[in-house]
């Protein structure tokens, strides 16, 4: 359970991988803008530099669409937040992706991120059944 978690959330298992992901991606996120964000020799900045802001974007979504879904009454709200949160998920692997072929000692965490993010599509998997 996250320290700093209200009480009142819901701790559903989905929600407390999703808080994980979220924290996990900004700490490799600080770690990755530490390395991208010098000039290139022509002078340009890194164009990988984006995709650090991007998985932390989308973990930041994944939380709150989790907690819409599990409000919404009718199924074809919940399954509105449901795809939401499936298209996050595989933009988030996505950008891993392409951040490992970056040139940067931060893409050593990645495969972590990858790995919980496999973890989370098992979850979300479950859950998805029991809304």
């Amino acid at each position: 359970m996250l320290p700093n978690a209200p009480k009142h959330l819901p701790q559903s298992p989905l929600y407390q991988k999703a808080m994980e992901i979220f924290t996990l991606s900004r700490n490799i996120s600080h770690y990755y803008v530490d390395d991208l964000n010098s000039l290139r020799r022509d002078g340009k900045e890194n164009p990988e530099i984006y995709f650090t802001g991007d998985i932390v974007q989308q973990s930041v979504s994944l939380a709150p669409e989790i907690l819409r879904a599990e409000s919404k009454v009718f199924s074809e709200e919940k399954h509105k937040h449901v795809a939401s949160v499936t298209r996050l998920t595989n933009r988030l692997y996505k950008n891993c992706e392409r951040l490992e072929h970056t040139h940067s000692n931060g893409r050593d965490f990645l495969p972590i991120l990858r790995s919980e993010l496999k973890k989370f599509r098992k979850l979300q998997r479950t859950w998805m059944l029991t809304l």
